[in-house]
């Protein structure tokens, strides 16, 4: 880990690249802003190359931690609670004139081991809810959002009623995911709280049956009085499959009439399975895209597109689903090179019409 003095230079050096040195560069950067469009970026990339800041800081007006705010950074002991590195990419958010959400509170996936080890329902609950609650406040009156429960559905649910199992459900039950919202709201009470899934988007069987089961869990929660005010779609997509607009536009279309706002959190596109000439794949993922922001935006407009990073040269899929011809995938709306694509194309025209 780097020490904070470092940190605080790579960071301060990075929004003096982004502030430019000339009136001529701050136009520029005014002219090439997105409303309504962020991105997603650790810390470590950002201090390791200065580019990835300046790109956030010229197309986005909000950021997004990958990995600062979830429990294990968060929380590596029972007893202490490590707000430096999620607090350093705030500081470099606001040196950039951005905003900043939260991600993720709760989570089936990622948490340290010592939670794990708890094997009493009340002193689980105790460590649940002080974590939510210590960290909501921590940050109350500085973020936008919280991703409060993410990926609360299984991978193929067989009936609507399907969650996930996980650690906080096999300790609290059924109730873990009210109980996280509540307190997440009764530490900030002003805060957008947002659940989140992915998954959701294609006409693919399991897509479906998991867009049934999203939509009986938020159902559920409000019928309960749950404080949810947003419904987060991770937008993850698979380019080899075509979006479901309809379906798609119709389970939106509903959200909205629920009071509930649409948030894209976390997308980019898989092309592993795409024929290999770059700007073949590049228009496809663009359609993808266009058809998938189509679908949300038939019912009214989306204030809030993030993508999860900003440049191929930082994206989780490169290291996760390799193509067969060892080509890198293009996942995100800049290249390998910090150039843009079709992808931030469409980014911007449904930015700017937010």
């Amino acid at each position: 880990m780097a020490s904070l003095d470092r940190r605080e230079f790579l960071l301060g050096s990075t929004a003096a690249l982004a502030a430019g040195s000339s009136a001529g560069a701050q136009t520029s950067k005014q002219l090439s802003r997105r409303p309504g469009y962020g991105a997603a970026a650790t810390l470590w990339d950002l201090q390791a190359d200065a580019r990835l800041g300046e790109a956030i800081s010229r197309y986005c007006t909000q950021v997004v931690p990958v990995l600062e705010l979830k429990w294990p950074m968060l929380r590596p002991d029972p007893h202490t609670f490590a707000f430096e590195r999620a607090d350093a990419i705030l500081d470099f958010a606001r040196r950039n004139d951005l905003t900043m959400r939260g991600h993720t509170l709760a989570w089936y996936h990622d948490i340290p081991d010592w939670t794990t080890q708890i094997k009493e329902t009340k002193a689980a609950e105790r460590a649940f809810v002080d974590h939510i609650s210590t960290v909501v406040a921590y940050y109350k009156d500085k973020l936008t959002s919280w991703d409060v429960v993410n990926e609360p559905i299984p991978d193929n649910p067989r009936k609507i009623t399907d969650r996930r199992d996980c650690y906080w459900s096999s300790m609290l039950g059924e109730r873990w995911i009210p109980l996280a919202f509540r307190t997440a709201a009764a530490a900030d009470p002003f805060v957008k709280l947002a659940i989140n899934e992915y998954d959701i988007e294609s006409a693919k069987d399991s897509f479906i049956a998991k867009r049934a089961a999203y939509r009986n869990l938020i159902r559920d929660l409000l019928d309960q009085g749950v404080p949810l005010h947003a419904v987060g779609l991770q937008s993850h997509l698979h380019a080899e499959l075509e979006i479901d607009k309809d379906g798609l536009a119709a389970f939106v279309a509903e959200m909205r009439s629920w009071g509930l706002e649409i948030l894209v959190t976390e997308l980019d596109v898989d092309d592993q399975k795409l024929p290999g000439d770059p700007a073949q794949r590049d228009a496809i993922v663009a359609k993808r895209v266009d058809d998938l922001l189509t679908a949300i935006t038939a019912s009214g407009p989306l204030n809030s597109i993030l993508s999860w990073g900003i440049s191929d040269r930082y994206s989780w899929i490169n290291g996760t689903f390799k193509r067969p011809d060892k080509q890198p995938n293009r996942p995100l709306p800049l290249d390998g090179s910090f150039q843009p694509k079709p992808l931030m194309d469409v980014i911007s025209k449904f930015a700017k019409a937010a």
